[in-house]
């Protein structure tokens, strides 16, 4: 079985290594750090222009939980309107209710506004009170994927909920395993779980081209990377995760 590989980058350089290193999908987002929000159009453009496989385009305006006020949609509405300008091929989104069920009202309303592009419903799935109630409300939104690691902390300790999610979906939805996914584990995922494609971030730590460098002042956050290094995509390290399930 051939397994796709969605990257899940947060900058143009890890857009294109993403690409070189093999992966058949990017999910384009703005700070990883904090579990991912929308990307700036100026990014989109960019990828959009000099990659060519999919680009999916996070749609989430701010991190933290998953329960948004109107306001709030409105702003991810925006957001669709403007990547779907651009004809991304799709969109990653994701919606709760304060009681932690699919908030369906918002997730149609998103989906509505993609149009034709593909919709993926996000992480926020693993959050939800049921899985199975949750999936089944998304099969029935004409959701086409959704990402998740099976409600564990990483897709391998879920690889039995995701199998279970994958035989639900009996092929109405896919099954996108995410959580933690290396060159190391990958096989088994795949393997236990039984899904067709998986998310990952395949990245490295980069060191900063800078010179000079300011000492005494920092913008980094203490669990963060440094002022002078980053963490990226890595094409060694995609194509690694490639080679464990060719």
């Amino acid at each position: 079985m051939s397994v796709l590989v969605e990257a899940c980058v947060d900058a143009i350089d890890s857009a294109l290594e993403a690409e070189r290193g093999g992966a058949g999908r990017l999910e384009l987002c703005g700070e990883l750090l904090q579990g991912g929000v929308t990307p700036s159009a100026g990014l989109i453009g960019a990828v959009w222009e000099r990659v060519e496989i999919p680009v999916f385009v996070l749609i989430r305006p701010r991190a933290g939980d998953f329960l948004y006020d109107a306001d709030e949609v409105d702003v991810m509405v925006r957001d669709i309107a403007a990547a779907r300008a651009m004809d991304v091929d799709g969109v990653v989104i994701g919606a709760l209710t304060r009681d932690g069920d699919v908030d369906i009202g918002t997730v149609h309303t998103l989906k509505e506004a993609a149009g034709r592009m593909q919709v993926t419903f996000h992480r926020a799935f693993d959050f939800a009170r049921d899985r199975e109630v949750a999936l089944e409300a998304l099969i029935e939104l004409g959701v086409d994927r959704v990402l998740t690691s099976g409600g564990a902390a990483t897709a391998l300790e879920g690889a039995a909920s995701l199998a279970s999610l994958v035989r639900q979906a009996n092929g109405r939805i896919g099954i996108l395993a995410g959580g933690g996914i290396n060159d190391d584990n990958v096989a088994e995922v795949v393997r236990e779980s039984g899904v067709g494609e998986v998310h990952v971030r395949a990245a490295a730590h980069v060191e900063s081209r800078m010179v000079h460098r300011r000492a005494g002042v920092t913008l980094a956050r203490a669990a963060a990377p440094g002022d002078y290094e980053r963490v990226a995509t890595s094409s060694t390290a995609v194509t690694r995760i490639r080679q464990a399930i060719a």
